[in-house]
């Protein structure tokens, strides 16, 4: 209905500013379309804004790259941007994290092992990262402090070979220059980069049982995954969100990145997707569930054969 009312409503919008230019009209009738074409243009800025999901926020951020794939075959349905360039991964690192515990008997389960948040820990991430989280909570709501106590049980050395094992980035846990908290903080805007498209291979290889683990490691990671419906799809997807440090080590929170990554499935169609977004200005609303939340409204339409 909306693609039916916007051709029109242009059109006659733009033979209403033609009109109103000198030596068009007379002038009783210029002004009797001047007061006509500003509720006018007022609707189909509305329309248009209806009409594409994401446009009006458009000039909040930047997408860098959209990468969707076919998880049977790897061939690009969508390959747009910079797929390539590493950054950090912020909380997408959670999947292989997660992958990793299970492996190493860390993990037990969606609800095991219960961890407690203790005076000291992150907590930036409001009352859900306050309260006694399992490994269910910490994938949902992103607890920073459940990822750093299996990150230090596990070491750096063990959390890296394994993403060099997975080609999850350039696997470096050291962490920031001088500061020795690769096992806080190396994926937080810090010494762990990756590439969207580093991104889709792990996770084509996660879904697909070919990780260097035992499947059931793999599996169960999998089922941490939150999951999310979208034109008769079901997308399984991680959120991340970090902000660029400047030289003085403040966070530049103008320029936040935002990734939303993980597979779908509709019928015996699975899709492997990557967004990665970079903010231009600050917004309140997380850059990571900002990009969740428009790859979602858009996806029917980057998937549409």
């Amino acid at each position: 209905m909306r693609r039916f009312i916007r051709l029109p409503l242009l059109a006659l919008t733009a033979l209403i500013l033609a009109v109103q230019a000198p030596g068009h009209a007379h002038a009783q009738d210029r002004r009797i379309v001047c007061t006509l074409s500003l509720p006018l243009l007022a609707l189909t800025a509305l329309i248009l804004a209806v009409q594409a999901p994401g446009l009006a926020h458009a000039q909040d951020r930047r997408i860098v790259c959209t990468l969707i794939l076919d998880a049977a075959t790897g061939a690009a349905l969508r390959d747009e941007g910079d797929c390539d360039g590493r950054v950090t991964p912020a909380s997408t690192f959670k999947i292989p994290l997660a992958v990793i515990a299970f492996e190493r008997g860390l993990l037990a389960g969606p609800h095991a092992p219960f961890m407690s948040w203790q005076p000291g820990d992150p907590d930036w991430g409001g009352a859900d990262w306050t309260r006694d989280t399992d490994p269910a909570r910490w994938m949902r709501y992103s607890v920073v402090w459940y990822s750093q106590r299996l990150t230090r049980a596990l070491g750096a050395g063990t959390v890296a070979d394994h993403l060099r094992a997975f080609g999850f980035g350039n696997a470096d846990m050291s962490g920031d220059p001088g500061f020795d908290n690769g096992v806080d903080r190396a994926w937080l805007t810090s010494s762990l980069i990756v590439s969207p498209r580093e991104q889709a291979m792990f996770l084509r290889r996660l879904v697909h049982d070919d990780l260097p683990v035992a499947p059931q490691a793999m599996a169960q990671a999998r089922g941490l995954v939150p999951g999310h419906e979208a034109g008769g799809w079901r997308l399984f997807g991680k959120t991340g969100a970090a902000y660029p440090r400047r030289a003085d080590r403040s966070f530049d929170r103008t320029r936040g990145w935002g990734w939303f990554v993980g597979w779908a499935d509709s019928g015996d169609r699975r899709l492997i997707f990557v967004r990665l977004t970079q903010e231009l200005r600050r917004n309140a609303q997380s850059p990571g569930h900002a990009t969740r939340d428009a790859l979602l409204a858009e996806w029917p339409g980057l998937v549409r054969r």
